[in-house]
């Protein structure tokens, strides 16, 4: 298991790369010791002052799990290759790593890290989240049929970007990991809970208003065929933990 350290002292070196549509996104799932949610957050944020007082230039975003079992926090960073991974220049990451040793890890349960690569065929047309977005939904799956699963996957999104103007989320592809990784995910971003309330079809009601109920009622077929297991969160935006 990869500890925090790791995750705080080399995640800041890989840079947002903005312009890159094909992106690798680091992912960090932190669970958090019971009754110690405010002590870690505490630790966070003194980390982050640090780096932000030492002139630190690269970017994450930290998001709290809604749902489940526990204190969950993810937090992400992207980069442009896998070349990235050499880079090992983080001067202020280097003179805050106390910060996460004093401050961070002993409130920290466990730690699991994971890369997925952005799938942009299938995908909304813009790479970044809006500046508005504070709450995203993740679906994950299992596969067990790749092509058919893919096929579905290509035909339904082509369907929602015709009717739509664009497709609702970001597809990404989960690089290794272990056997409860998921195979794929989509991201579908909210600018609130209140966001969730809106009368809106779902994705499955637009195709069956584009293609028929016949063709509806089939393509959902294959995708049930083709996926194996599947699971979804909310997980919202913490600002102060961010950088």
């Amino acid at each position: 298991m990869r500890t925090l350290l790791y995750l705080l002292l080399v995640l800041p070196l890989l840079g947002v790369a903005q312009e890159n549509d094909n992106y690798l996104l680091n992912m960090s799932e932190i669970t958090v010791k019971p009754g110690q949610n405010s002590q870690f957050i505490e630790g966070v944020m003194s980390w982050k002052k640090c780096y932000k007082d030492n002139e630190g230039e690269f970017k994450w975003s930290m998001w709290k799990r809604v749902q489940g079992k526990g204190t969950v926090y993810t937090m992400t960073s992207r980069m442009a290759n896998w070349a990235e991974m050499d880079e090992s220049n983080d001067e202020a990451g280097k003179k805050c790593r106390m910060k996460v040793v004093d401050l961070i890890i002993p409130h920290v349960e466990s730690v699991e890290y994971n890369i997925a690569r952005r799938m942009p065929d299938v995908s909304k047309s813009n790479s970044n989240l809006s500046n508005d977005t504070k709450l995203v939904w993740v679906y994950n799956v299992k596969v067990d049929n790749y092509d058919s699963f893919m096929e579905t996957v290509k035909e339904v999104e082509s369907t929602i970007k015709k009717a739509e103007g664009d497709t609702r989320g970001t597809w990404c592809s989960v690089i290794g990991g272990g056997p409860h990784v998921s195979d794929y995910f989509v991201t579908v971003p909210f600018k609130n809970f209140a966001a969730l309330d809106e009368d809106r079809d779902g994705v499955w009601k637009v195709y069956e208003k584009e293609k028929g109920k016949s063709k509806a009622d089939a393509i959902k077929e294959k995708f049930r065929s083709a996926v194996s297991k599947d699971w979804s969160y909310m997980y919202s935006l913490m600002d102060d933990l961010s950088y």
